[in-house]
């Protein structure tokens, strides 16, 4: 089991599902969870960041942290890309 973290100011129109589907495309069968552990709203500019932890698993092998850090990096991309979110 591997987790990381992705965190990003959410957009207006922002629709969760958008972005577990995004997460399914990259990850496939190796994310096991997804799950929003931390809302923030800025207090001066009133902008919301969600934090999502993703879990990584395989049944039938170890994982690599380069393996999981190449999911990751193709996520961030498409997250931004498709999403218009600002990641931080």
């Amino acid at each position: 089991e591997c987790y990381k973290d992705i965190t990003f100011w959410v957009p207006e129109g922002f629709e969760e599902n958008d972005f577990m589907e995004l997460c399914r495309e990259c990850g496939g069968d190796l994310m096991e969870n997804v799950k929003c552990i931390d809302e923030f709203t800025h207090p001066k500019h009133g902008r919301t960041s969600h934090c999502y932890r993703i879990v990584y698993r395989s049944m039938d092998r170890s994982l690599t942290n380069e393996e999981i850090d190449e999911i990751q990096f193709k996520l961030r991309e498409k997250v931004e890309s498709s999403l218009g979110v600002e990641l931080r």
